[in-house]
């Protein structure tokens, strides 16, 4: 067995740490569950049927043991791609066939990505036409699947093949400064990417009609209107198409934002409990939710490059996992260094997502109290919510160690007493 760099060896315990501690935690949140199976939860008796419990029980443990594979396996895909030295090999045996021009080195990334995603599509068919199926939630055709896929390539060819060339070529161009410039340039695609989505690409999953004439319709607008929500559309998405799950969501900004409802979310609540659903959504907005996180991504992008930049001029790294440093502010030497950012990455932010959690809550209750304040009492939200936990057979009792780790949003029982408290 031959000697393992040091840094390689670090990054090896940190991908196991993670690993670990995910499943511990899943284990834990999964006998916190159990322990709960017999009966309804004391706050949800008489609120939440026993037979649904039951079932969101089933589907909590399923998704759950299902999701202790699937990670084992990403896992084990991880360590031996980052440390059987393939990526080495295939980006020498791509230079050499494609030359180490700009075009050829983000093809070479782009190549990488689409290969790595391709061991993962056996796991998210399973989840779909067996998991979601089970529980009468998939309403997902074949054809649709496969489409969605091919639809997500051609995009990722037309616009994040370009965009990476763009990035690599503003090394060239702009030297020790370049990562300065790539967050700029990444931002504002980002930004064109917001701008056109609506209009562009979301019509290519999903089909888009103007909420239908009606006492619902002009709720809503009055909804907006006494909030001075901003506002161009209200449009329903055919969310049925793939799934019996539901949401609702503002997109565009400017005068070109539309507040977007889920057939399914239209079908399972009414009108009055929409309204404040909808309130909750512009909650985020009026106070100023969606900027701060925003500005938040944007910043991680600018953090991210530049410890890209800072990582490309470490020979260390290059060693670790069997490239060669070239030196220098080129394509062919920065490329490596992103890409081994890119699959480590994740094993950091794992252990920042409690503390981006806390936040994200925060969000969540100040939405809350928002839309109480805005529809002048609690009781709708709350109908609204418990019905949304029922139809979506969310997980009533996660640990809260779990919880912490994964759930952006507080648990039902969590906002019900935020929003009793407060009434």
């Amino acid at each position: 067995m031959g000697f393992m760099p040091p840094f390689a060896f670090i990054a090896l315990v940190l991908i196991l740490a993670r690993a670990i501690t995910e499943l511990w935690l899943s284990r834990l949140n999964q006998h916190h569950v159990r322990a709960h199976v017999n009966e309804v939860p004391p706050a949800f008796r008489g609120i939440i049927d026993e037979a649904i419990y039951r079932r969101s029980v089933e589907y909590t443990l399923a998704k759950s043991r299902f999701g202790d594979i699937a990670d084992v396996f990403d896992v084990v895909v991880l360590i031996a791609v980052l440390f059987s030295g393939v990526l080495p090999w295939a980006f020498e045996r791509f230079s050499a066939s494609f030359g180490s021009s700009i075009l050829a080195m983000a093809g070479f990334f782009f190549v990488i990505g689409i290969a790595l995603s391709i061991p993962g599509l056996p796991f998210a068919w399973y989840a779909q036409f067996k998991l979601e199926e089970r529980f009468e939630f998939n309403t997902t055709s074949i054809k649709t699947w496969i489409l969605d896929r091919v639809k997500r390539f051609l995009l990722a060819v037309l616009l994040g093949y370009p965009l990476l060339a763009v990035v690599l070529k503003l090394i060239e161009w702009t030297g020790a400064n370049w990562w300065l410039w790539a967050a700029a340039v990444v931002i504002a695609f980002q930004l064109l990417v917001l701008l056109i989505a609506p209009a562009i690409i979301m019509p290519l999953f999903n089909k888009f009609t103007p909420l239908s004439e009606g006492t619902l319709r002009e709720r809503l607008f009055a909804l907006a209107q006494r909030t001075d929500f901003p506002t161009r559309s209200i449009e329903v998405m055919d969310g049925s198409k793939r799934s019996r799950h539901s949401n609702a969501f503002f997109t565009g900004f400017g005068r070109f934002r539309k507040i977007v409802l889920f057939d399914t979310l239209v079908a399972q609540l009414t009108e009055p409990e929409l309204e404040s659903v909808l309130a909750h959504e512009i909650g985020h907005y009026k106070k100023r939710h969606v900027l701060k996180l925003r500005g938040v991504s944007f910043a991680g992008v600018f953090v991210a490059f530049a410890v890209i930049a800072w990582l490309a001029r470490q020979q260390w790294l290059y060693r670790a996992f069997g490239f060669e440093y070239r030196g220098g502010f080129a394509a062919t030497n920065v490329v490596p260094a992103m890409l081994l950012f890119a699959l480590l990455a994740g094993t950091i932010s794992f252990w920042v997502s409690p503390f981006v959690h806390i936040w994200s809550r925060h969000f969540e209750y100040e939405a809350d109290g928002f839309a109480r304040a805005t529809m002048g009492e609690a009781q709708l939200l709350i109908q609204a919510l418990r019905k949304l936990s029922e139809k979506n057979l969310s997980n009533l009792t996660p640990h809260p160690l779990y919880s912490a780790f994964y759930y952006s949003h507080p648990t039902l029982l969590e906002r019900e007493g935020a929003l009793q408290v407060a009434a």
